[in-house]
């Protein structure tokens, strides 16, 4: 395994922006995407916020051109909007010029139609074409259509990590010298499964969410979908592509604690952390910002913290989780917040960690609560799932 893996384009759609520049302009006028739902017939309407895309279906079917009779899932379409925004950003003309593949990750999948049609399958022959688009990997095979893409296309679903270990996958395709160029992100779309089953567990906020406060009472669940074009050093330098940063660590670990909690003292958190420190050659100290999984629920917020504090001591550098700019978005997470740590890195800002107020009783960690500008050169960003799977993933400027 040898090389460098290029970022060259990225393409972002969730409830703060329909693109990396309206999601940039988000972060850095705080500009949160957190409200009430609407686009979803649900009892917990008054009861909960989210980050909801205010854009309907027939909206997002209109943007792609699709046909009436289609049989897109929600989560088909935000990831495929999202997949050509960043290729589009890439400048690829010819998107099976080099040996090209897609990992995308969800783990909601078509779970959004499913619920919808479920009673009418038995007796509407027009509503069983959702069937087919139930599965996660029906939306990766959508997305890869709508790019016209011929080659490899594989879906993860770990929860909450799952797009990082696509990103994760790609880069290690790359290196291995099993792909020039991937296609790496994840999409997700809000549903009342998802809705239903965080709130089976007791961690959904009737507020804003406010990740390492010490009186954070859970999180607000998201829709998003995000994509990264990663390419080969070679593809970089035949094309005289301009590369966005790069993927320069990453590391992926379980620490079996627990179907849906994190462990008390951070296990896998810390694990996933060593693993890409050593994958990219860099050091603790070298991290200038870390976008935090911080999800605001007591157990993540606390292991996560106590994770930091075993990787970088008393050294914690300067962090924030933007979960409050976009709620957690579940599968689409990881990918979401790779955009921002590439803006991180191109723009020298650490983004806020909004609705901060009192520290965790815990330890003595504070995140970054306002706008800051620094020389940022390399990124860390967490990303947690249930069942302990553990991301993590490093972003550079060289």
């Amino acid at each position: 395994m040898s090389g460098r893996v290029a970022i060259t384009g990225m393409g972002i759609i969730s409830s703060i922006g329909t693109s990396v520049e309206e999601s940039f302009n988000a972060l850095i006028h705080n500009k949160p995407g957190i409200t009430a739902i609407e686009n979803i017939q649900t009892i917990h309407a008054n009861a909960i916020k989210v980050g909801e895309i205010k854009k309907t279906n027939a909206e997002l079917e209109q943007e792609l051109g699709l046909d009436a009779d289609n049989n897109y899932s929600r989560t088909a379409m935000l990831g495929a909007l999202a997949a050509k925004q960043a290729v589009q950003n890439a400048g690829i003309n010819d998107i099976n010029e080099y040996n090209t593949g897609i990992i995308s990750a969800t783990s909601v999948g078509g779970m959004d139609m499913t619920e919808k049609f479920f009673y009418d399958y038995f007796d509407k022959e027009e509503s069983r074409k959702y069937i087919d688009s139930h599965d996660a990997g029906d939306s990766t095979h959508k997305i890869a259509q709508q790019l016209g893409l011929k080659g490899v296309v594989t879906t993860i679903s770990t929860a909450c990590s799952s797009a990082a270990n696509a990103i994760m996958l790609g880069a290690r395709l790359i290196k291995a010298g099993k792909l020039d160029r991937v296609i790496v992100g994840g999409t997700d779309a809000l549903s009342k499964f998802t809705i239903n089953g965080f709130k089976t567990l007791m961690i959904l906020s009737d507020t804003y969410n406010t990740p390492f406060d010490n009186n954070r009472k859970g999180l607000n669940l998201g829709e998003a979908a995000a994509f990264l074009v990663l390419e080969s050093d070679e593809v970089v330098k035949k094309q005289n592509k301009k590369v966005l940063a790069y993927l320069s660590g990453y590391g992926n670990a379980n620490d079996a604690y627990h179907q849906t909690a994190s462990s008390e003292n951070g296990e896998g958190a810390y694990l996933a952390m060593e693993k890409a420190f050593k994958v990219s050659g860099l050091k603790p100290q070298d991290i200038d910002y870390i976008n935090a999984h911080g999800t605001a629920t007591p157990n993540n917020d606390l292991s996560e913290g106590r994770a930091l504090i075993r990787t970088f001591g008393t050294n914690v550098p300067h962090f924030s989780s933007t979960k409050p700019f976009t709620g957690h978005t579940l599968a689409a997470a990881a990918a979401i917040e790779a955009v921002f740590s590439v803006l991180a890195l191109q723009h020298n800002k650490v983004f806020p960690n909004l609705n901060y107020k009192t520290k965790m009783e815990e330890f003595d960690l504070v995140p970054q609560t306002v706008l800051m500008e620094k020389e940022i050169n390399h990124v860390l960003s967490n990303s947690f799932g249930f069942g302990g799977n553990c991301s993590t993933l490093l972003f550079s400027k060289s």
